[in-house]
């Protein structure tokens, strides 16, 4: 879980934490990894969805608050699964 996490955090500092991410709304595959799946699942794959279901609007660098709200979401949302 420890690794997935750095790994996770690596993902959202350089894909979601820019004001304008490259490829926004495209920049988080599908599968290959579990912290790009739990992305998906809980809403933290791009801007539009932080936006829509997190309340953490566009246009603006993420503050390293919400970098590190995102990371606790994708953490509950591995532990819920690992749990089934």
């Amino acid at each position: 879980m420890e690794a997935v996490l750095v790994h996770a955090r690596d993902f959202i500092e350089s894909r979601l934490a820019p004001a304008e991410p490259a490829n926004d709304g495209r920049q988080t595959p599908m599968r290959n990894h579990p912290a790009f799946i739990a992305q998906h699942a809980a809403a933290t794959c791009c801007r539009g969805c932080l936006e829509k279901w997190h309340a953490i609007p566009k246009g603006r660098p993420l503050a390293q608050t919400e970098i590190d709200y995102i990371l606790s979401v994708i953490q509950r949302w591995l532990v819920q699964q690992a749990g089934q």
